[in-house]
């Protein structure tokens, strides 16, 4: 056992004078929180828009002004005639057009109905989605108020409650996802060059005579990297909370246990590629690029795998991201417990097991 501990604390002593393993371990998770965080949004604020208005009367003045007054939207240029529209697309300088048809006014009173075209820059096909909806949702509430009073003979008025999220904070959606990358890439990065270090340097014939056994290796390896990622998972759980005020309606002792979980699944992912990897390059390449993809791709991270093919699908299934961004969101976002992610930590649990015990296997063929 003390044999053990020793090997435990020259691990210790060797990621805590590695200067370049201690700024990838603390700096850039936190430098990645901040930046995904504040990046990465599906809202829209300040969106410059064009005003074709071959009406200009009234009604379509308090139009502009409600549209101007609104924090999405800031109306850029107005445009004279049809033909000047595409020419500031093609520039850039514009996302959307409102285009009033002629006598919007006398159609609206004549006619009780008035055409008003919401033109958008669908590159971005995203963006285009949402600068349509918003815009249509002031032109909705400036319907309502003008239809204030009146009685219609057939109603059918929808009331949607968005429950988790009412405000529709997009980075109450992608801190989970940013979390859950940057605890597998970090974690299974700096694990996966433990053991090729070890060849490289050439200090394994010494774990080689050793008395510990393999498994103890395995789990030596792993120790140190667990109590450093679990205050990398604090910081970035801080980081979270205070910065971008992002909730925590479940316990807090059950999403530390969950996080340490995936801690060390992640470092038995790292271990595991460490000991089936003949050089740190050849180790640094297969955690970073081998995970990366299908850990942002493939975990339900910013695309979801509802969405995705049916092969893909399937393939989700052994992506560990994937079941620790549902038990994420389920504390933090619902306040669920144990009952209700019970299925995800097991997967999760029989994952760093299966992790384990093949590095465990790979490391014995080595020995022999």
């Amino acid at each position: 056992m003390k044999r053990f501990i020793g090997f435990i604390e020259k691990e210790f002593y060797h990621i805590l004078r590695d200067r370049r393993s201690l700024f990838i371990l603390f700096g850039m998770p936190i430098v990645q929180v901040l930046l995904f965080g504040f990046a990465i949004t599906n809202e829209i604020n300040n969106v410059d828009i064009a005003i074709l208005d071959h009406s200009k009367d009234a009604t379509t003045k308090v139009i502009i002004d409600k549209i101007a007054a609104s924090e999405y939207f800031s109306i850029k240029q107005f445009i004279d005639y049809e033909a000047a529209i595409e020419p500031a697309f093609k520039k850039g300088q514009i996302k959307a057009v409102l285009n009033f048809e002629k006598d919007f006014s006398n159609k609206l009173i004549s006619e009780k109905k008035a055409t008003i075209q919401i033109l958008t820059d669908a590159t971005d096909p995203n963006t285009a989605n949402t600068i349509s909806n918003y815009m249509a949702s002031i032109l909705q509430n400036y319907q309502e108020e003008l239809n204030k009073g009146i009685a219609l003979s057939y109603q059918i008025v929808p009331k949607t409650r968005l429950a988790y999220n009412p405000e529709l904070k997009s980075v109450f959606m992608f801190v989970p996802g940013v979390m859950t990358v940057i605890l597998m890439l970090v974690s299974a990065m700096m694990t996966s060059i433990s053991i090729t270090r070890e060849k490289e340097l050439g200090t394994m014939e010494i774990l080689l005579v050793s008395p510990l056994k393999p498994l103890q290796v395995i789990i030596g390896k792993v120790v140190p990297y667990i109590l450093l990622a679990v205050i990398n998972a604090i910081i970035i759980i801080l980081l979270s909370i205070f910065v971008f005020r992002m909730p925590v309606q479940g316990s807090l002792f059950l999403l530390g246990a969950e996080s340490l979980l995936f801690i060390i699944n992640a470092l038995s992912l790292g271990i595991l590629i460490s000991t089936i990897s003949a050089s740190q390059q050849t180790a640094m390449m297969a955690s970073l690029m081998g995970l990366m993809l299908p850990v942002i791709l493939l975990s339900g991270f910013i695309f979801p795998i509802s969405s995705m093919p049916i092969p893909l699908q399937i393939i989700s299934n052994i992506i560990p991201a994937k079941w620790f961004i549902i038990i994420l969101k389920g504390i933090m976002l619902k306040g669920v417990g144990l009952a209700y992610i019970w299925k995800e930590t097991l997967v999760l649990l029989g994952m760093t097991l299966l992790f384990i015990g093949i590095s465990t296997k790979k490391y014995k063929i080595r020995l022999e």
